[in-house]
């Protein structure tokens, strides 16, 4: 691609937003019944506008395709799409955890994007069920006014002593994507027995389960918790707006699983699919992603510079087992729940 995305581009494509509702054309709003089916695309996502919104809206500028959105949670939109399964109302599923994808890999098609050479073998699947998008390290947080540096939990299990009973900001893996991944990292990097890692962390919970990955910001900042677990990215975003947090990452280890996208199986419109997959892992968006949105590319030919944090440690990653957070999600929710129930 010969042109960048500026950045007034996407403040102006900001403003100007995306939604199911239809995108501005000229001087008139597109309807759905306006356009030929030949340049019409579906997307489920659960990125926030802030994210899906310049990329969907540039891939419309280049491509003279009308994108119709849904926004919501990765869970509730990949259900979604089992349940349509063979009713054709979705093209793409874009943003969630890549074991969300090999979960609900029978529902999709298999796809290998154009510049597929550019990704890190490490962010690759042989299956092509999913096409990776950025990757997300699992980080602690702390608020610096509450928590002397020193003082700060640097690895799972000092997280979960007595120490922090109370103290921690953790959203319910139920429902966010990124919280299963935290605590699928923590049982994996522990190297204990599962039942007794997840015990002892909801111990230190003490029945305090945030609404949501956002919450956990919130509530650190605030100093309603003093630590929390969460992503890299929104942690990042969050200081670069000025909060008073530091991250940390786990001295064990920490997973970097990739988020993703994917063609729906019997899109009804699976050449503007592919053709957005291909969007995605192009140099301008994922450019984009490490200049401006505080995420790590996938490609080998972009790395991440603009880093704003104050985190002292370098991260060490494990070999994050996908698979078998996939395979076993149904059985950790499930005793997750009971958990919280006791």
């Amino acid at each position: 691609m010969k042109r960048q995305i500026s950045i007034m581009l996407i403040f102006c494509l900001l403003l100007s937003g995306c939604g199911a509702e239809g995108t501005k054309r000229g001087d008139e709003t597109a309807s759905a019944y306006q356009i030929p089916e030949a340049e019409k695309l579906v997307i489920y996502t659960s990125h926030k506008e802030e994210v899906y919104g310049p990329i969907i809206k540039e891939f419309e500028e280049r491509t003279g395709i009308y994108v119709e959105v849904k926004q919501g949670a990765t869970l509730g939109l990949f259900d979604e799409i089992a349940d349509n399964a063979g009713n054709e109302t979705c093209d793409v599923m874009f943003g969630g955890g890549v074991e969300n994808y090999v979960a609900y890999q029978d529902y999709l098609d298999a796809y290998r994007v154009s510049e597929e050479d550019a990704i890190d073998e490490r962010y690759r699947t042989p299956s092509h069920k999913w096409t990776a998008f950025s990757v997300l390290p699992i980080v602690f947080i702390y608020n610096n006014k509450l928590v002397y540096p020193a003082g700060a939990p640097r690895t799972w299990e000092e997280l979960q002593t007595s120490k922090w009973k109370g103290k921690v900001a953790f959203a319910d893996p139920a429902t966010s994507g990124s919280s299963y991944t935290a605590l699928c990292t923590m049982i994996q990097a522990e190297g204990r027995e599962t039942d007794r890692v997840m015990r002892d962390f909801s111990d230190v919970l003490a029945g305090h389960v945030s609404d949501s990955s956002g919450k956990v910001l919130d509530e650190v900042n605030s100093g309603e918790r003093l630590v929390g677990i969460t992503l890299e990215e929104t942690a990042r975003k969050r200081i670069s707006q000025g909060a008073d947090l530091s991250i940390i990452y786990p001295a064990e280890g920490t997973s970097a699983v990739p988020d993703a996208a994917a063609v729906v199986q019997g899109a009804p419109h699976r050449e503007n699919a592919r053709r957005f997959l291909d969007f995605t892992v192009s140099e301008d968006v994922q450019r984009l992603l490490s200049d401006d949105f505080f995420r790590q590319s996938v490609r080998t030919d972009i790395r991440s510079e603009k880093h704003t944090g104050t985190e002292e440690d370098e991260m060490k990653l494990l070999d994050y087992d996908i698979v078998w957070a996939a395979e076993c999600k149904d059985e950790i929710l499930g005793k997750w729940e009971a958990l919280q129930g006791d």
